[in-house]
């Protein structure tokens, strides 16, 4: 029994270190031999079937956006302004803030609405330059998640689970394809407004995944990178036998442990050292045209912004990234003074209005959307109640939102699902997080109940154990 007891504790790691003809060993011959590095885990993958897409833009407007204030046309709302929301909407639901029967009254907006381009779609006059380019989006107005709190819902938007530790959608978009890119990451982060989102690098992590597939956080001012140039004084040639020193060295203790982090770390300093020179040469925008910088709203090419960033996503592309995550926060509007629907959120939208569609149209005249998905929206949306502070603003809702997605084989002019007469839940054609996600992974070319890793004794996927669907209503 001792023996069997003892057997069993003995770990994978255990077994690659002891085992002389190990894989380990192996992989050492092989790569001194070839005086190569370890295989680039980031290096093009067979999909499960025929993919849509080949890379993914998500827009994440970080706290929150309104739906009823953008997309979500309720008439009803400004009729039955200030008036209480009948009892049997709020029965049983919770809420972040509201706790007080004030603050379950609705609240209208002075929003105009109006339908736009042959597929009518309604867009409110915060999002002209959206407006424009309705007939080339896909709305889903009855999204739907688990969690009412800033930090979870995030990371169930972007890990599938409210908890840390579980792999990024970018992470398990670079495992299950790697990427077309040799000289950048396959996953890329970029971010704009005041502070980071919160969730911090959970939201783009690898979870139990090797650490390679994490996003990278680029940065649109300074090192694009930190810590990626060269100290002063060091070449390129001594740092390449720095580097090819490490290399053996870190192969030998792969050899020894059989760790996946040891092939995660042989192939970083490969990466970094691509980098130095391809990092640098993609945030300099010397090259855009004036035109194309005028389209996306960018006055001065250095400086940091949403707009910036949106043009960067699509240099990333066209360079072969699979994943390429933008956080713009600041998207909480509660009603406080800096957190309201009056002042706070027509700054928002004007933040982004352009620039998204800019992304959208520059993709489209490059022949670039249709194997590229861009997606828009948040990490849940707001109620039709309003709540009173210092001026007015609406609470966290997980019951109907509204996201849009672009290209990559989404039907485009098409609004899918229906929501009551105050937007507080759906009627028609729900559509849960884990939907989209599946969705997502679909166009790609994945199939998420084959999409799997195994840890502590468990299959992990995206998707979670619930159950989960393709929406094919709303692919082309």
């Amino acid at each position: 029994m001792t023996d069997l007891l003892r057997l069993r504790d003995r770990t994978r790691r255990h077994f690659f270190r002891d085992c002389g003809v190990g894989l380990g060993t192996i992989a050492l011959s092989s790569l001194l031999a070839q005086d190569k590095p370890a295989a680039d885990p980031h290096a093009p993958k067979q999909p499960h079937h025929r993919p849509k897409a080949k890379s993914i833009i998500y827009l994440f407007m970080a706290g929150g956006p309104s739906q009823l204030e953008f997309f979500d046309h309720k008439p009803k709302l400004n009729e039955l302004n200030g008036q209480p929301i009948p009892a049997s909407f709020i029965e049983g639901k919770r809420f972040a803030f509201m706790g007080s029967s004030h603050r379950v009254n609705l609240l209208g907006h002075d929003k105009k609405f109006t339908q736009h381009g042959a597929s009518g779609a309604w867009v409110s006059d915060m999002l002209p330059h959206t407006a424009s380019i309705a007939d080339d989006l896909c709305f889903v107005k009855t999204c739907k998640t688990d969690l009412f709190n800033h930090a979870p819902a995030k990371l169930f938007m972007n890990t599938g689970s409210g908890l840390f530790g579980r792999p990024s959608m970018g992470a398990w978009m670079t495992y299950g394809l790697g990427s077309e890119c040799a000289d950048l990451p396959g996953f890329v982060v970029l971010q704009s407004g005041p502070r980071g989102p919160r969730g911090g690098a959970s939201l783009w992590g690898s979870g139990m995944l090797p650490s390679t597939y994490q996003g990278v956080p680029l940065r649109a001012q300074g090192e694009p990178i930190l810590n990626l140039t060269n100290p002063q004084g060091v070449v390129s040639t001594e740092q390449r036998k720095v580097i090819d020193a490490v290399r053996e060295l870190n192969a030998a203790r792969l050899a020894k442990t059989g760790d996946d982090e040891i092939s995660a770390r042989l192939n970083a300093y490969e990466m970094a050292y691509r980098m130095q020179t391809s990092a640098p040469a993609v945030i300099d925008l010397r090259g855009e045209s004036k035109a194309t910088l005028d389209l996306y709203g960018i006055k001065d090419p250095a400086e940091a912004s949403f707009a910036r960033n949106c043009l960067l996503a699509r240099r990333l592309v066209e360079r072969g990234v699979r994943f390429i995550q933008l956080y713009d926060t600041n998207w909480d509007h509660h009603g406080g003074v800096t957190e309201n629907l009056q002042k706070h959120l027509p700054m928002k939208a004007k933040d982004i209005d352009q620039a998204c569609a800019a992304l959208v149209k520059d993709l489209k005249s490059r022949g670039l959307l249709d194997d590229t998905i861009v997606v828009w929206g948040g990490e849940f949306g707001r109620t039709p109640m309003g709540e009173v502070r210092e001026f007015t603003g609406r609470n966290h809702h997980i019951d109907a939102f509204t996201m849009w997605f672009a290209g990559g084989g989404f039907r485009p002019g098409m609004t899918y699902g229906e929501t009551d007469e105050f937007g507080f839940g759906a009627v028609k054609d729900p559509v849960h997080v884990r939907d989209i996600h599946a969705t997502l992974l679909h166009q790609m070319g994945l199939n998420h109940e084959k999409l799997i890793v195994k840890s502590q004794g468990l299959d992990v996927r995206l998707t979670g154990v619930n159950p989960a669907k393709v929406i094919k209503p709303i692919l082309a």
